[in-house]
Parts: C-alpha cells; sequence; structure tokens
C-alpha cells in the first residue's frame, strides 16, 4: 500500500525521514511483478495471491532510526497460485536488488495459499453445468438459472478426495432479479463440495429439503424502508481552526501523540511506533498494533453445516476488501483521508480510495471538579483521534476504530454490521439458530478477533504482570471483613502465557518495564483491560479448536520474533491446525525483562434477533489499553479549557472558558 493524502485541509508539514515500514508504494509493486515474470516461472494462469511487506526486524529499525545501522533492504512476500495447474508458491523478492530471495512451493499438507475471488468466479458456472446440482435445485421447486452460488472456504475436516486439493464449499441462494437481496432466500440442506482448479463438483450434500423463504428483504430499496416518520435535524461536525493533527506522509502527531499508519492486503490498517510526548520526551508505548485474524466459528451441527468457520483474515485477506470511505456517510467532520495501494490478482497496483479515515471526536468530560471549599471550578473535555477503515467480506461488514485519547489510553473497536448469514428455519425450531423472519434462520456464531499488540513501554525490554482482585478472609488484619487488595502473578515463560480473562476477580494484565521507574519507584506500564465475552466455545476435540487455537484463550504471551505474525498460522486456508501460537509458544521461551507480544482474543457470542434483519444495526467489540504508572501525574492537566460559543454560564448565560 502507499497512503495518498485526501483532505479537505492542508494537514501536512514538512517531510520527516524515510520509513523504513512504509507499505510497499505502486512503482515497488510493479517491480515486484516484474522481477516475478522475469524468472520465466509464471504463465497466463498464474495469480498473486498476496503481496506485501516483509518487514525488519524490529531492533534493526530502531537501531537504524538512531543512525546506528543501514536502512534494511525491502522486501516482499510473494503468494503465486497457477489456477491452471494448481502450483502454489511462496516467494520473498527483494525490491532493491530486483531478485528472488526465497521460492518455496507450498504442497498443501499445512495449508492452501487465501482465496482468490477469480476462484469464487469460476464455481458459479462450474455448478451450472452440473445435473447433480441442478436436480437437486430442480427437486425444491427452484430455477438453477435464477440461483445464486455463494464461494465458501472449506475448513479441513481429512474429508476422501480433498486431500492436497483446493476446495471451496457452495450454498445456493434464489435471486428472484438482478436487484433482489439473495441472503433473504437461502437454498439450506443443499451444500457442494467443488474443486476451482480442476472445475470439478466433488461432492454435493443433500440431506435435508426445506421450503426457501421468499419474503422480500430488500432494505436497499426505498419502498421496503417505508415512510420515513422520524425527523432529525443536521448535525455538523467544525472545526474553524482546522484540525489538530498533522500529517507528514505515514506519519501523524497529535495531542502529544506519534503513530504510523500502514496498511496490509491481509491484516488492514496497522498502527506503528506509538509514543507519548512526556515533558518533551516521546516515550515509547507500542511498535506495531494490527488485527491479525478473525474467526467467524457457526453453530449448526447439521450435516450441510457444520464446517462454517471463516477466517476472513487469512483465508480471505480482509484488507483487500476495504471501502472507498464518502465524506459525510461514513466519515464526518474534519476529515484526512489516507489511499491503500495493493496488489491485485494479476500482480499490478490497484488503488482503494481513502481506505483509511483519519479525524477527531468529542468525547465528553475529560476531567471535573467543583470544590466546596476553594470554590473552584474546573472541567475539561476529553477529545480523541480516530483512525479506522472498514472491509466487506461477503455478507458481513467490519469496522475496525483505534481510538488515541488525551490521557494516553488506546482503544481498539471492531464495528460488526452487515447481513446475518442465513439459513432456512424448521417448523419444528431449532436449538442452534434464530428465527428472524419468517421461515428464516441465522445460526448461532461467533466473532473472535486477535489483535497482535507489539509493545515497547518504555523500550524493549518488558515483562508482563497479570492483577487479580483478592478477597480477605476475617482475621487479626481483617477485623471487620472489608478489606481486599491485589494480586499480582508474573508472566515468567510462554508455557505460562496463555490466560484467561476473569470478571470476578477484574483480571487485567500490566505490561511494565522493570528498568524504568516512575515518580513512587514503581516500573512504568501499561495495562491491558479485556472485555470479559466467551472464548471459542467448540468442543476442545473439535477441527476448528486446533485451527484456531488462540480463540481459546484472551491472552497469549510470547517473545518477540519477526517471523510469527499471525496468530493462526501463515497458511489457514484449509490447515489442518497447530500452526500458529501453539507452535510459537511450545518454545517455552523467556518472558522476563524482555522483548514481547501480546495476542489479544476479544469479539462476541452472537445470538441474532430480529431486529437485527435484514442489515444488523452495528454490534461492538472491543479492549483498552491505559496508562497505569507509565505517568507521573493525570497527564491531561496541560489539556486548554474549552472556548467558544457553547460555553455560556447558566446564570447570566454569558460565554466564558470553561476552567
Amino acid at each position: 500500500m502507499t497512503l495518498m493524502h485526501g483532505t479537505s485541509r492542508d494537514v501536512a508539514r514538512p517531510h520527516a525521514p524515510a520509513d523504513v515500514l512504509a507499505s510497499l508504494t505502486a512503482d515497488e509493486i510493479r517491480t515486484v511483478k516484474s522481477v516475478v515474470t522475469e524468472t520465466g516461472t509464471t504463465d497466463a494462469n498464474t495469480r498473486f495471491v498476496y503481496v506485501g511487506l516483509i518487514e525488519p526486524a524490529k531492533r534493526e529499525v530502531l537501531a537504524y532510526e538512531g543512525g546506528n545501522a543501514p536502512e534494511s533492504d525491502r522486501v516482499a512476500r510473494v503468494m503465486l497460485l497457477n489456477l491452471g495447474t494448481g502450483e502454489a508458491r511462496d516467494l520473498r523478492v527483494s525490491v532493491g536488488c530486483r531478485t528472488v530471495v526465497q521460492d518455496v512451493v507450498v504442497d498443501g499438507s499445512t495449508g492452501q495459499l487465501p482465496i482468490l475471488e477469480e476462484e469464487f468466479d469460476r464455481v458459479g458456472p462450474i455448478l451450472t453445468a452440473d445435473p447433480a446440482w441442478r436436480k437437486a435445485l430442480e427437486d425444491r421447486g427452484v430455477d438453477p438459472d435464477k440461483t445464486v452460488s455463494v464461494p465458501l472456504s472449506p475448513g479441513y475436516y481429512g474429508l476422501p478426495g480433498e486431500d492436497g486439493a483446493r476446495i471451496i464449499r457452495v450454498f445456493a441462494f434464489v435471486q428472484q432479479d438482478p436487484t433482489d437481496n439473495i441472503w433473504a432466500h437461502p437454498v439450506d440442506g443443499l451444500c457442494a463440495y467443488v474443486d476451482p482448479i480442476a472445475g470439478t463438483v466433488l461432492d454435493i450434500v443433500d440431506y435435508r429439503r426445506f421450503p426457501v423463504p421468499m419474503e422480500s428483504a430488500d432494505f436497499h430499496k426505498a419502498d421496503y424502508r417505508g415512510e420515513r416518520t422520524r425527523h432529525l435535524t443536521p448535525i455538523e461536525i467544525t472545526q474553524p481552526e482546522g484540525p489538530s493533527f498533522t500529517v507528514d506522509r505515514s506519519r501523524l502527531e497529535w495531542a502529544g501523540w506519534k503513530v504510523s499508519v500502514s496498511f496490509d492486503a491481509r491484516e488492514g490498517l496497522i498502527l506503528r511506533q506509538l509514543s507519548f510526548a512526556d515533558n518533551g520526551v516521546d516515550r515509547p508505548v507500542m511498535y506495531r498494533g494490527s488485527i491479525a485474524e478473525m474467526v467467524v466459528p457457526y453453530a449448526d451441527p447439521s450435516p450441510s453445516r457444520y464446517w462454517q468457520n471463516y477466517f476472513d483474515t487469512g483465508e480471505y485477506l480482509l484488507g483487500r476488501f476495504a471501502n472507498a470511505l464518502r465524506l459525510g456517510c461514513d466519515c464526518l467532520g474534519e476529515i484526512h483521508y489516507f489511499d491503500a495501494v495493493i496488489a491485485d490478482e494479476l500482480g499490478d497496483p490497484k488503488t482503494i480510495k481513502n481506505a483509511i479515515c483519519i479525524h477527531e471526536e468529542d468525547f465528553g468530560t475529560l476531567w471535573k471538579h467543583s470544590d466546596l471549599w476553594s470554590g473552584a471550578y474546573d472541567v475539561r473535555r476529553q477529545r480523541r483521534l480516530v483512525i479506522s477503515f472498514f472491509t466487506t467480506v461477503g455478507n458481513y461488514d467490519y469496522g475496525f476504530y483505534w481510538y488515541l485519547y488525551l490521557d494516553g489510553t488506546i482503544e481498539c473497536e471492531a464495528k460488526l454490521t452487515g447481513i446475518l448469514f442465513p439459513s432456512a428455519y424448521p417448523e419444528e425450531g431449532s436449538r442452534f439458530a434464530s428465527e428472524v423472519a419468517r421461515g428464516v434462520g441465522a445460526p448461532y456464531h461467533q466473532h473472535l478477533f486477535c489483535a497482535r499488540l507489539d509493545m515497547t513501554v518504555d523500550g524493549v525490554e518488558n515483562s508482563v504482570v497479570e492483577i487479580d482482585v483478592e478477597r480477605l478472609p476475617v482475621g487479626p488484619d481483617n477485623p471487620y471483613g472489608n478489606a481486599f487488595t491485589d494480586k499480582h502473578t508474573l508472566i515468567r515463560r510462554e508455557s505460562e502465557g496463555g490466560r484467561l480473562a476473569d470478571a470476578s476477580k477484574g483480571r487485567t494484565w500490566h505490561v511494565i518495564n522493570p528498568g524504568k521507574t516512575n515518580a513512587v519507584g514503581r516500573p512504568t506500564g501499561y495495562a491491558l483491560y479485556p472485555t470479559q465475552t466467551p472464548t471459542l466455545l467448540a468442543d476442545p476435540s473439535a477441527g476448528i479448536t486446533s485451527r484456531a487455537t488462540y480463540c481459546t484463550k484472551h491472552l497469549w504471551v510470547s517473545a518477540y520474533d519477526p517471523e510469527e505474525r499471525y496468530p493462526a498460522g501463515d497458511l489457514v486456508n484449509q490447515n489442518p491446525g497447530g500452526d500458529g501460537l501453539p507452535k510459537y509458544m511450545a518454545a517455552d521461551r523467556n518472558l522476563e525483562n524482555t522483548d514481547v507480544v501480546l495476542w489479544h482474543t476479544f469479539g462476541l457470542t452472537h445470538f441474532p434477533r430480529p431486529e437485527d434483519w435484514p442489515v444488523m444495526p452495528v454490534d461492538y467489540a472491543k479492549f483498552t489499553l491505559k496508562p497505569y504508572g507509565f505517568f507521573n501525574k493525570n497527564p491531561a492537566l496541560d489539556v486548554p479549557e474549552t472556548v467558544g460559543s457553547h460555553c455560556t454560564d447558566p446564570a447570566s448565560g454569558t460565554h466564558h472558558a470553561c476552567q
């Protein structure tokens, strides 16, 4: 990706030094394609599944920025799939030297490359030409020529004939006309297994004939939505003097914060090298933050649906489906946009306009006190910098929002909307789905995200401490029974690094720097506050549990390794399981006073409601990182008072500063 500025105001400053971690530019993507094609190992059927930056090791980058090491060579990872032969390769290409430095054949035993959009396009014609598929539809009273084949990632179940083959599993939906919402009309109890390379149907699962729901759900049409009965006056968000942040290429500065922004076709939005200015010193907090994986496991065990477990990051590459955001619709206020440039499936650069949105939001009261004794009245308003993008993966739309606050808090929030994945709802009811419309079911499911948080709290040498509330029994030290305290557990090795949240103990995890102390002599730190939600609900013996082991804990702490980027492994599609965090943690490396990475699982368990149909109001999942002993006192004391026409004295009505 390259970042391009598209904003209504000029907020740029003079250029800073080149960023060795900046996403690949359009010219670099062209160079990568040229190097690969010049090897003579590609042909007209070769497709570029993924092209992204291989990031230099953290210490190399930090040394380079300190002027103590040469700039690292820019290296791209390139995944290639030949749609004619099925050959898959995983390459590393030196952009500067114009050479292939690694070329590995992917044999499929430990997973397949992510799914191409072109493979999805192949599925419909394959099924349309298959007599058994057409007959299964016709036996249900469905016209095969009025159906849409929805291709989906297959998971891994060791089924006969699937070893080594690329598989796509397919459901059918009726579409009455080209503008009809297909998700309202599932053809349930029927599923096809297709090999898109061979162009064959491997199997058809036809276990039950459900009535096809035909009630319209065309919410995108005005006549479906009906008459507008609510009147809302316009909301305008303005900053007459412009936004408070400045931009220099990929680098943002705002209210003491510094952060670089980049984008990847797999992970989407990436935040890099967050620091906070404290008394004129830029203190590092987090080296890199991203959503490294997400999975949507479904609860319906029926023969045609048991395999529904979608890894939107590793199987589909959610970054490539990023939306082009629209001012006033997706983003409101004084906006700065970044465009994203990724490689398309032919290896050429593709621009996603306005992929990343940057703006400020008022967020209510920051701090306030009315003093009875001195008569002092002070209040300051909270504000946050919002860095976000939206992506559409099939039926669901996901927004990922990173918030930076004036008091040093960092928050990450996933916003979930779009359309529920539907089923037919049986007359006898279901233990595994909700009826959201007449005859339309929505299977129970989870959305489980994994944030990879590469922390640098006041430097690279960090430790992680688990903090619990501890109840104390009545005794000599607690005669009235009111006492409670905190219990500290240092996470010493990776064998101790998988942890569960516990609301009954108010559990948090503190990332501390044992070599740096605050004004009261304690290590400086940041605390991770998890949301208390279920982990993966599948049985421990289930295939999805082996493939998505990261979802079985709320937190994993590992030692930093630049090659360990994905919690479910490099090749997630059709992976038999055991990759990613299970392998990383098996090394049982030291976690005390060293370079650590936090992998935080957060998300939702969704029992769908009728109110979620036909399009779902946004639901939320989030976590928070708060300074805990990082500062010597409230870091927001220097926030200026609010001055303007909105600040008035309630008695006199005169304007004043809120001080």
